[in-house]
């Protein structure tokens, strides 16, 4: 995501409206920043509290209490303390000289020792608990600045995009009403990648329809530009207003293919995998091995790789998507469980390729003259707070192929040998199918290695050319 710039001057009021919603989540995760910071060790106040309850247990019918904490209370509260600060250095097994020491001050040292030791324990579970709220807390925060910051950019991105063409509004509205077409409004927007998009909210007269395809075409000669129906649109316009969005046509398609296997040969698989269309002629692509195998690893790959085609949908950068999800995963169990994530985002207007990896294994783009390697060493989502995420951007021609595999692949082939072994297999691969490449390199592994699968593996593979 590009730097924002500070406060700008908008003048689109639902462009207005954004930015302040931007600006009401920023201030609130500043304030959640703001409360209660981490405690590594107990405050005086606290000393003081345990030392009360621990005196008022055990010398309230001892003989000894006006003396103990009369004239040698302080002594006794040091006492006190040794063990404490002993406890929480070495734990509730304290040396035999500070035993012999609390022995000699106190004649019910057994009772002390217990009842010290015991609200200590309490005390110290109370501050885990306390800087555990402490550190969700600042993923909540994380979370809502990463919201925040998307949303500035979704703003200023809009507010650079929408324009205003009356004339060219006027030769749409015209051409639909000789169509048989009323409309009620419309927007223009130019994206970041200069194609053109145009929103048309129209209705056909009643008892027709219209197909959406062809009305695209017909906008498109208007515009001087080849225009398609959005991926997913509607098929057709009936006598009731419905918004369609016109979009400009890739430059590029891609067709996909996939293999997999489960541990042991069983039907489920841990692997799971996303094939999608994006807003701005994207194709997303994504592989998420889940920690283990069989039906929890499914359960935890199918959430992530479900959640993430939710946020890209939404508008959500790729690697904020990642970030969301891996705080979502800390901060919402006490469990620790883990999902490597392997995203290949293709833009279809330059043929670009975007690759965003926690903690999944090497991806290979296989060209006409040669195999390259994509390594990551990041650790997968779910593991802790602040990861990090390996972002890498590259340029296909047309006839390339991207193959991403999961760990079961790899792992299946002798350490040291793997990437020279996949590199052999691909360049035998001489097929142009997607799918019918995916299941060779399948089966080479599978053959080379001469066992049933020891984990899940799965092979993806995307050929992209132009059109």
């Amino acid at each position: 995501m590009p730097n924002i710039s500070e406060k700008e001057i908008f003048v689109n009021p639902y462009v207005i409206q954004m930015d302040k919603l931007a600006d009401s989540l920023g201030h609130l995760s500043s304030t959640f920043l703001k409360l209660t910071d981490y405690k590594r060790t107990f405050t005086k106040e606290e000393n003081e509290d345990m030392f009360r309850h621990v005196t008022e247990k055990v010398c309230e019918d001892c003989e000894n209490r006006e003396e103990c904490l009369g004239e040698r209370r302080l002594q006794t509260y040091q006492m006190m303390y040794k063990i404490l600060c002993t406890a929480q250095e070495y734990g509730a097994e304290l040396n035999v000289e500070l035993k012999r020491d609390l022995q000699r001050q106190c004649i019910k040292a057994p009772r002390f020792l217990r009842e010290t030791l015991e609200t200590f324990e309490n005390a110290k579970q109370k501050l885990v608990w306390n800087n555990k709220l402490v550190e969700n807390r600042e993923g909540y925060a994380s979370q809502l600045e990463k919201f925040a910051k998307t949303l500035r950019y979704t703003t200023r991105e809009l507010d650079a995009g929408i324009f205003e063409d009356e004339h060219l509004e006027k030769k749409i509205k015209t051409y639909l009403r000789k169509s048989g077409v009323k409309m009620l409004s419309s927007v223009f927007y130019i994206t970041p990648q200069g194609k053109y998009e145009i929103h048309l909210t129209i209705k056909a007269s009643k008892g027709h329809v219209i197909p959406v395809k062809e009305l695209a075409a017909e906008v498109g000669n208007l515009v001087g530009r080849t225009m398609m129906p959005e991926q997913g649109e509607r098929p057709i316009v009936g006598d009731e207003y419905c918004t369609i969005t016109c979009i400009e046509g890739a430059r590029f398609h891609t067709l996909q293919g996939i293999a997999k296997i489960g541990k042991d040969c069983d039907k489920i698989s841990g692997d799971t995998f996303l094939l999608t269309d994006l807003p701005g002629g994207r194709k997303g692509v994504a592989l998420s091995d889940g920690m283990g195998s069989g039906q929890e690893a499914f359960q935890e790959s199918t959430m992530v790789v479900e959640l993430l085609e939710e946020l890209l949908n939404a508008g959500f950068p790729v690697k904020t998507a990642v970030q969301l999800m891996n705080t979502a995963l800390v901060i919402g169990r006490e469990e620790v469980r883990f999902s490597t994530i392997d995203v290949s985002l293709f833009d279809l207007y330059s043929g670009s390729c975007e690759f965003v990896k926690a903690g999944a294994a090497t991806t290979y783009i296989k060209r006409e003259e040669e195999i390259e390697k994509l390594h990551s060493v990041t650790l997968p989502i779910g593991v802790i707070q602040d990861i990090e995420i390996d972002t890498q951007a590259r340029k296909l021609e047309s006839g390339d192929f991207v193959i991403m595999v999961t760990d079961g692949v790899l792992d299946a082939l002798p350490s040291g040998e793997q990437d020279r072994l996949m590199i052999g297999f691909l360049e035998e691969a001489d097929m142009q199918n997607p799918k019918e490449m995916a299941h060779y390199i399948l089966e080479k592994v599978l053959e080379y290695s001469n066992e049933a699968p020891v984990d899940d593996m799965t092979v993806l593979v995307v050929g992209i050319w132009k059109i």
